[in-house]
């Protein structure tokens, strides 16, 4: 870590308590180690939230592209009426 800057980060309470148990606990080697891998997590979590986000707006895209939405049980009537054509198509052949 050639290239570390110190910064001073104000937590709460409970924070400062959890942080110091789990160094003390041998958990991590010092309150900059577990500082360290929480921002990692973090810097993680938000661009697996950026890539769903990204993904939910493609799926949207094709929602909308696969044209106007069928209720629920008219879906189903649908499905079932399809079923049974090709149910009945291979039954006669």
């Amino acid at each position: 870590m050639s290239n570390v800057e110190k910064i001073s980060v104000a937590v709460t309470a409970e924070m400062a308590i959890m942080l110091k148990e789990a160094v003390s606990s041998g958990a991590y080697a010092s309150s900059s180690e577990l500082m360290r891998e929480a921002l990692r997590e973090w810097r993680e979590r938000r661009e697996y939230r950026a890539k769903a986000s990204e993904r939910l707006g493609q799926l949207w895209d094709v929602g909308i592209a696969s044209g106007e939405a069928v209720d629920g049980p008219d879906a189903m009537a649908q499905i079932q009426a399809k079923l049974a054509k090709t149910t009945a198509s291979k039954t006669a052949a």
